[in-house]
């Protein structure tokens, strides 16, 4: 299929034009992560899913029972009214047989109804489940697999492959009936007629034969429609998010062409799996037909020799029409079947996906009054271990004292950050919080006791208000507009069309970079947390949004240990201590007069950011650029 594939893409398009051969994304990264598309297991997996509904589900089972039952009911009540009911004197046969067609209707009605109303509950009950487990483990999947996954597949995971385990879930029940009709069938025809019977069942063998060449085919041509269908919308959600920077670039045209590549692809692997899924049914229409017309010819010599009743002949017709209806579902069902194994799988991957960051089963739960301390002991980190960004990194931060750390792009600076708050594991050394290390700590009452503030805010969807006390739900709206007043956010939110009721669009975007960082201080302020991370917090702000800040930062930090990572040196000029890290490690550390007069990397780092280039010597300048880029 792979080789059909790539044959297909190289293919010149009526337009003249060759698919481009353009790549965006990260393109194998997810099967590299989730593996291959199959496992024997899945249908257990589902299954716990769908066992608290098992009642139901039993249910349904039955009243499709009975549905197929009278399906198989209703062509020997025509066989009883034809060989009866028009014989001489047969009225009351013929009476008996429209009385048992009416109740045979009914009861079908019933069942039918059940079936669907049942059905159609589960379903939708095990896909609610399915979604709330999966979001529930992507809030507590490590970041590290974030990094690596594309926001565009995951969502293809939560949406398409979830309804394509709905449309599973409402035939799976179908397909029971559909089996039981089918051996129904088989076992009545060879009651009424042996012979007959086994003519009928002599187109069965070509049936199997094709399906056996049939069957590989179509489920790789399923499996490669659901690859590329991820593809396709990795790509959509990286254009929709970095919209921005295509624009200002003028690349709407290349990435057109780049989405138009995994679009094509996509497309083509569905018309084939499309082709697939529906060579059967006139496979199978054309066995029924050749089926019918030998039990007409044979079966109607026999009624004319009288060694058949007419009333049979009949009844085999009416088989004969509903025997291949179950073969022709079957046959699509399993297209959906298949579809939802490849779903199943994919779903289940997501479940499967470890969470590396796990309370230890002794967990201890970091307390209100702890002393607020926070201590690197010779930690080394990396994001591929194999390449540490911090290298035997030790420093301690007593309580309530503030620590800047600065340092060129790619120090680790916020490395060290995100170490505090454990969002990754350290390979080797200890990071310790309150004097526990952060590994021997609860995650929930760690993340109470830091209150972050990062280079980009970001904001939900709802009222102000919600989003100053996300991370702490339970502040009241005192609190709030307490919080606000003393960042500096009050006014500006009371311009607005409904104060701190209004609402917010996606990401704070109908309120400018400043407001929505000024958001994110009054949302630390009510979090009341005894550190406070501050990740580059004021680098995309205008000077007078600067200043307010530098207020706010007073009585943020109040009480508070503080940690701040900050490219504007001049906002960490009154910090009680800075570290400055080169390469991953420590270099120096001290006050800012102190840094100031040792002249190096510090200094040179503050008289390139705030004095004139004319007024650098440009050995300093020269010297001070290089130590930036290693």
């Amino acid at each position: 299929m792979a080789e059909e594939l790539e044959t297909e893409r190289s293919d010149v398009r009526e337009d003249g034009r060759r698919p481009p051969r353009a790549v965006v994304g990260s393109q194998r990264v997810e099967e590299e992560i989730f593996g291959k598309v199959f496992d024997s297991n899945i249908i257990k997996r589902i299954w716990a899913f769908v066992h608290p509904y098992r009642r139901d589900v039993i249910l349904s089972v039955v009243s499709v029972l009975v549905f197929t039952a009278m399906q198989l009911m209703i062509p020997l009540i025509i066989r009883y009214a034809i060989d009866h009911g028009m014989q001489p004197g047969g009225n009351s046969a013929l009476i008996s047989a429209i009385v048992a067609f009416l109740i045979a209707i009914l009861i079908n009605y019933g069942a039918s109804y059940w079936q669907e109303t049942l059905v159609g509950g589960v379903a939708e009950n095990v896909l609610f489940d399915i979604r709330r487990a999966m979001f529930s483990h992507l809030q507590r999947v490590s970041l590290s697999f974030m990094d690596k996954t594309e926001v565009g597949r995951l969502m293809s995971r939560l949406q398409g492959d979830v309804n394509s385990m709905q449309e599973f879930l409402e035939t799976c029940v179908l397909s029971v009936g559909d089996i039981f009709l089918l051996f129904g069938i088989v076992f009545v025809m060879l009651y009424l007629d042996f012979k007959l019977g086994l003519l009928t069942l002599s187109a069965l063998p070509v049936l199997f034969v094709v399906r056996l060449f049939w069957l590989p085919l179509a489920r790789k041509s399923f499996m490669a429609a659901h690859e590329t269908n991820s593809v396709a919308n990795g790509a959509l959600a990286e254009a929709i998010h970095g919209v921005r920077a295509v624009q200002s670039m003028d690349r709407q045209e290349v990435n057109f062409q780049l989405y138009d590549d995994k679009a094509h692809a996509n497309l083509l692997t569905h018309l084939t799996a499309a082709r697939y899924a529906q060579i059967m049914v006139p496979i199978v229409d054309s066995l029924t037909g050749i089926a019918m017309a030998l039990v007409i010819v044979v079966g109607g010599a026999r009624v004319l020799n009288q060694a058949l009743d007419v009333g049979v002949l009949v009844a085999f017709l009416f088989y004969i029409q509903r025997f291949f209806d179950p073969i022709r579902s079957l046959t699509l069902q399993y297209s959906v079947m298949q579809r939802a194994m490849a779903s199943g799988q994919r779903l289940t991957d997501v479940l499967d996906v470890p969470i590396e960051i796990q309370d230890a089963p002794n967990a201890k739960v970091l307390s209100a009054d702890m002393d607020g301390s926070v201590e690197f002991r010779d930690v080394v980190f990396g994001y591929n271990p194999k390449h540490p960004v911090l290298k035997h990194v030790s420093f301690k931060v007593n309580p309530g004292e503030t620590v800047a750390l600065v340092g060129p792009t790619g120090s680790g600076k916020s490395s060290c950050m995100s170490l505090i708050h454990r969002f990754y594991e350290v390979q080797q050394g200890q990071v310790l919080v309150g004097g526990h290390d952060v590994r021997a700590l609860t995650q929930d009452s760690l993340g109470a006791q830091i209150a972050m503030v990062l280079q980009e805010p970001f904001l939900f969807t709802g009222t102000v208000f919600e989003n100053i006390r996300y991370h702490k739900s339970e502040a009241t709206r005192e609190q709030v507009i307490e919080a606000a007043k003393a960042v500096g956010a009050h006014d500006f939110i009371m311009r607005m069309p409904e104060g701190y009721d209004s609402m917010l669009g996606e990401r704070g975007g109908n309120l400018s970079l400043g407001q929505r960082q000024l958001l994110s201080f009054a949302r630390a302020l009510v979090a009341d947390a005894k550190i406070l991370v501050l990740d580059e917090a004021t680098a995309n702000i205008d000077s007078y949004t600067e200043m307010l800040i530098q207020k706010a930062l007073v009585k943020l930090l109040e009480n508070r240990t503080g940690l701040v990572i900050a490219h504007r040196l001049a906002t960490i000029r009154e910090a009680d201590r800075i570290i400055v890290l080169q390469n991953g490690e420590i270099i120096e550390s001290g006050n800012h007069r102190q840094l100031m007069k040792n002249r190096k990397l510090y200094s040179r780092l503050y008289n390139l950011n705030y004095a004139s280039f004319d007024d650098i010597p440009e050995d300093v300048l020269e010297e001070t650029t290089t130590e930036s880029a290693t």
